[in-house]
Order: structure tokens, then sequence, then C-alpha cells
């Protein structure tokens, strides 16, 4: 495939990449802390090192937008990083809270909408620049609720069913704004074939 072509070799340790790597590695390290927790303080380290991925996140886009850093390589990393760091604060909790699965079922399902969709759109020489504004707002109301239920596991369930119906709904609405994208980018590609 054409993208392939444009990784640079010394795009791999620039400093917006060097933070997704970082977010890698928070990944196993949350993990294990999490499932090792006992006491509040040990839930409060788990949630600080959820809060520093997000703070990676955001420093890590920031940084590539303004400092025309912008690689490949990073608008690889970049979704990659995020989408395993959501499956493993979903995995973690779904042991502690009821109804996390159906989170869960939405998620798998949009991660698969959005591979086969890009994967389709990439052989037809276009993709996505970036992601969308309902993508990152998304994406943040996903980090804050999960934020909350792994820093507090002794929340009620009913407060933890408002937080997760409260993130389900922005993911369903990103999710449908994305399959209209893609929808869009389609036809568009389908019209430049035909003209």
């Amino acid at each position: 495939m054409k993208i392939l072509t444009k990784f640079n070799k010394r795009d791999l340790w620039s400093i917006p990449n060097v933070l997704c790597y970082i977010r890698f590695l928070l990944i196993p390290i949350f993990v294990m802390q999490y499932i090792r927790a006992e006491e509040p303080k040990q839930y409060m380290q788990a949630a600080a090192i959820v809060l520093a991925s997000g703070l990676t996140d955001f420093l890590d886009g920031f940084i590539a937008r303004t400092f025309n850093m912008v690689t490949e390589l990073g608008k690889l990393l970049d979704p990659l990083a995020d989408k395993l760091t959501q499956a493993s604060l979903i995995f973690v909790l779904i042991v502690e809270i009821k109804w996390m699965f159906l989170l869960l079922i939405l998620f798998v399902a949009m991660q698969l909408f959005m591979f086969i969709a890009g994967l389709a759109m990439l052989k037809k020489d276009k993709r996505l620049d970036g992601s969308k504004w309902f993508g990152r707002v998304s994406t943040a109301v996903f980090y804050a609720v999960m934020l909350v239920l792994v820093a507090l596991p002794e929340l009620s369930e009913a407060t933890q069913n408002i937080l997760m119906m409260v993130c389900g709904i922005f993911l369903t609405m990103s999710f449908a704004l994305y399959i209209r994208e893609y929808i869009r980018m389609y036809m568009e590609a389908v019209q430049e074939e035909r003209a």
C-alpha cells in the first residue's frame, strides 16, 4: 500500500511519536496496577496512570499540529495507542461492572467498522485525515467516565450505569457520524472514478 512508502526513519523519534510510545508502555503498567489494587489509594494510582496517558495523548496531538510534526507513522500510532488504551480500560472494568459488556460490544462494533471502512477507502487511495471533532469529544467523554470508574470502584451501581449510559450515547453519536463520513468519502471516490 502507498501509505507504507511514506514512513521516514527520522519520524521514529519525533517528539509526538515518542509520546505515543510512552502511551503504549503505560497500558500494561495501568492493567497491573488496577488488577493488584485493593485500597482506595491504589485505585487512585491506577486512575493517575490513565490521566497521564490522556495528557500524553493531548500533548502528542498538540505538539504535532502546532510545530508541524505530523508524520505518517504518527497517524498510524496515535489511533492505535488510543484504541489499545480504551480496550484495556474496558477489559479491566468488565470484571467489576455488571453492564460494561454492553460498552464492549459497542466499542468492538465501532472499531471493526472503522477498520474495514478504512481498508476499503485505502484501496480507493482515500482515508480520513486525522480524527474528527465528534471523535475527539467522544474520546474525551470516554476517558472522563473511565477515569471516574477506575478511581472510584465503590460507586453505586446506579451511578455506574448512568456514567456508562452517557459514555454509550457519545460513542453511538460518534459511530453514526463516522458512518456518515465514510459514506460521503465512498460517494466522492465513486464520482471520481466515473469522471
